[in-house]
């Protein structure tokens, strides 16, 4: 028994190995890390590189041409999304505070990108979304208020056309998803979730474990 504990301490601590690894594995240019340090001066938490990599591969493997932003931070996340967009792609995305859409147009033009390129809308996201146009979307990105996140699925259902990809960003809240103890409200809908998101039978959803946890599904035809 110790022996296999040992064995398993031992997997875990190559799996946290393995993990930081790959979160680390794509290089950030300066205007990311002008972003991130926008962010930091902010009290954000931008979305990490393999995260930010993950939503660039999704982006360029949807061939998205139109993808929404739920949370628009300080661009780091909007980069990412737009290096993989076609480069006609426009990127739409939605925040409650304009000061820092402000960073991200600074940000995304300092990583080459026409001004063109991204449509900023301040407001809250429940208010914005119905806005938007039903099917019109390859990508529908994820990172506002936890407590919405089950408001913000049945939106991008609406949103996105049949083969297109709902991300929702931190689903792991650093761990208190997974933990048996009793939780706070925004952890017990994130549960919800995770649970709607694999029983629906619209979506052919994965998990994946970078940053803190992406939860992906594709909108089935």
């Amino acid at each position: 028994m110790r022996q296999l504990r040992g064995q398993e301490r031992a997997i875990t601590a190559n799996r946290q190995t393995n993990w930081a690894f790959a979160d680390a594995y794509v290089a950030e240019d300066e205007a990311l890390r002008w972003a991130r340090d926008r962010a930091e001066e902010a009290g954000l938490r931008s979305v990490s590189p393999g995260t930010g990599a993950a939503l660039r591969l999704l982006a360029a493997t949807a061939d998205a041409k139109a993808v929404a932003e739920i949370g628009t931070g300080t661009g780091v996340s909007g980069i990412y999304l737009l290096n993989g967009m076609r480069p006609d792609g426009v990127l739409t995305t939605v925040d409650p505070e304009p000061e820092r859409q402000q960073f991200a147009r600074e940000a995304f033009r300092a990583a080459g990108f026409a001004g063109n390129r991204a449509r900023f809308i301040p407001g809250r996201a429940l208010d914005v979304l119905p806005r938007l146009a039903d099917g019109g979307y390859d990508l529908v990105f994820c990172d506002g208020d936890l407590h919405e996140c089950l408001d913000y699925l049945a939106e991008s259902l609406r949103l996105l056309r049949p083969g297109g990809i709902v991300v929702f960003e931190g689903v792991f809240a650093d761990g208190r998803t997974v933990d048996s103890s009793a939780q706070a409200v925004e952890v017990q809908r994130l549960r919800e979730l995770l649970r709607e998101v694999r029983e629906s039978r619209s979506l052919l959803p994965t998990l994946l474990p970078v940053g803190d946890g992406l939860l992906c599904a594709v909108r089935r035809s």
